[in-house]
C-alpha cells in the first residue's frame, strides 16, 4: 500500500486537501492497495466487521472547510471489489466573505464490484458559499448504493441560513450513459428556499442513489419507510434501475434514519448481505 504525497497545487486563497484510493479484491476479501493524500485528508486502518467487505472512515482532521479551502476525494474500486465508505463525523463548511469552499468527491467502481458511499452530513453554516459534487463512474456489472445530506444552517441551534449560496450535485454514470444528474441551487433570496415546489422552508435535504435495482424491489422499500416517525418525508422514484430517494425535512438525524432504513431494506437485495451499520454511527 503507498502512502506517498501527491504533488502541490498552485498557491490558492485556502487549504487544498486530496486524498486518492485504490480498493482491489486480494485473498478472498478487499485490500487497501493504494492510498495518496496531500492536507489534511486521511484514511483509518480498514475495518472488517462482516468478512470481505472492507468498511473504511474518512477523515479530515480540520472538522470544516473555511473560505476557499478544497477538499478532493478520489476512490477507485477494482474488479470484485467491495467497500463500505463513511465518515466519523459530520462535514462543516463554514462562513465566508467571498471565497468558495468545495468538495469533489470521484468514485469509480469497476466490473463485479460493490461500493455503498454514507458520508454523515454536510452542514453549511449561515453565510457560506459551499459547492459540493460527488460524481460515479461504473462499470455496467458494477452495484453501487450512496447519499449525500445536506444540512443548510443549523436548526438545532436556531439559525437559519439567510445568506450566502449552496450549489450541490451528484451524478451517477453507466460508462458514457448518464443514469441520474441531480443539482441543487440553493440562494437563501431565491425562490427555491421558500417555495412549496422547492425547499418550503425546510433545512435539510438528503438524496440516496441506488442501481440496479429491480422494479419488485420498490414496493418493499416504500413499505420499509411508510410508518416512520418523524416530521420529514421521503419519496422514492425507479427509472432505468436506478433507485432514487429524496429527503426533504427539519432534521439531519432524521433524514439519516431514513435513509439507513431504506438501505437496510435494500441492501440484501442489492449486495446479497444482510444490513452491517458501521460501529461510528453508534459512538
Amino acid at each position: 500500500m503507498s502512502a506517498e504525497l501527491l504533488p502541490s497545487p498552485a498557491t490558492g486563497t485556502g487549504w487544498h486537501a486530496r486524498l486518492e484510493l485504490g480498493l482491489a479484491r486480494r485473498r478472498g476479501r478487499t485490500v487497501l492497495a493504494h492510498r495518496a493524500h496531500r492536507g489534511p485528508a486521511m484514511v483509518q486502518r480498514p475495518f472488517y466487521p462482516e468478512g470481505e467487505t472492507c468498511h473504511l472512515y474518512l477523515l479530515h482532521p480540520p472538522g470544516g472547510l473555511v473560505a476557499g479551502d478544497v477538499l478532493e476525494t478520489h476512490v477507485a474500486l477494482e474488479p470484485g471489489a467491495r467497500a463500505l465508505l463513511t465518515t466519523p463525523a459530520a462535514a462543516k463548511v463554514y462562513r465566508s466573505e467571498g471565497p468558495v469552499s468545495r468538495v469533489d468527491n470521484r468514485l469509480r467502481v469497476g466490473a463485479d464490484a460493490c461500493l455503498e458511499w454514507m458520508p454523515q452530513e454536510t452542514i453549511v453554516y449561515d453565510g457560506a458559499r459551499a459547492h459540493v459534487r460527488t460524481r460515479v463512474e461504473l462499470d455496467a456489472s458494477a452495484r453501487f448504493v450512496g447519499w449525500e445530506v445536506v444540512c443548510l444552517g443549523r436548526p438545532a441551534a436556531d439559525e437559519r441560513f439567510a445568506g450566502g449560496w449552496f450549489r450541490g450535485g451528484f451524478e451517477l454514470w453507466l460508462g458514457e450513459h448518464p443514469l441520474v444528474v441531480d443539482r441543487l441551487r440553493v440562494d437563501p433570496a431565491g425562490p427555491m428556499t421558500d417555495a412549496a415546489w422547492g425547499l418550503g422552508r425546510a433545512p435539510v435535504t438528503a438524496t440516496m442513489v441506488a442501481w440496479p435495482v429491480a422494479a419488485e424491489v420498490l414496493p418493499a422499500l416504500r413499505a420499509a419507510v411508510a410508518g416512520a416517525s418523524g416530521a420529514g418525508r421521503i419519496g422514492l422514484t425507479l427509472r432505468d434501475s436506478a433507485l432514487v430517494a429524496r429527503y426533504l425535512g427539519p432534521h439531519a438525524d432524521d433524514a439519516r434514519g431514513l435513509l439507513e432504513q431504506t438501505w437496510a431494506e435494500l441492501r440484501p437485495r442489492l449486495l446479497g448481505a444482510a444490513p452491517c451499520p458501521p460501529r461510528i454511527w453508534a459512538t
